[in-house]
């Protein structure tokens, strides 16, 4: 799983970002709870979120993660083909990133509910509250780039992985 940890420009009480948040770290303990690869992406400026040992960090200056950094290599030592990514500013960061990873080939799951994004003003001064920004960036991904799934899909899917995993050994 690649997460996406830059921080919203404004966080507030109440927002309902906040809920994407609890889903990102119920998907980062799961993902740590059955040993999956788990990949921490920030701005350089910002610092990843609070990795473990052995759990891969990539400090991004571009919007997409691949560019300019190690994330391919380090995907290729992991015989990584699958992704499934979330995190923050879904219409920046992980659009971008979703995109490049799939022109890479590689197969694209984000989880919808477990992505932020952050209100935007269009050419005309229209100001778009974040959930719609957020559903239409998720809405150009879908089926174009990647597979849209709810954190309840993840969640299931990396009990199973480890569970395939646990029968090959």
């Amino acid at each position: 799983m690649v997460v996406d940890a830059e921080e919203p420009a404004h966080p507030d009480a109440g927002d309902p970002r906040q809920e994407a948040d609890s889903k990102i770290a119920a998907l980062i303990a799961a993902w740590r709870a059955e040993g999956l690869p788990l990949v921490h992406v920030a701005r350089r400026s910002a610092g990843a979120a609070r990795p473990r040992d052995g759990e891969t960090v990539i400090a991004r200056e571009a919007m997409s993660a691949f560019a300019g950094t190690s994330l391919e290599e380090r995907l290729d030592e992991l015989g990584a083909t699958t992704l499934v990514l979330c995190g923050a500013l879904a219409t920046h960061a992980l659009e971008a990133t979703a995109r490049h990873a799939g022109d890479l080939g590689y197969r694209v799951f984000v989880v919808a509910d477990a992505c932020r994004a952050a209100e935007a003003v269009d050419l005309n001064g229209r100001s778009w509250p974040a959930e719609d920004v957020r559903a239409l960036a998720l809405a150009h991904l879908e089926g174009e780039t990647a597979t849209m799934v709810d954190s309840a899909t993840a969640l299931g899917a990396a009990a199973t992985a480890r569970v395939r995993q646990r029968r090959k050994g």
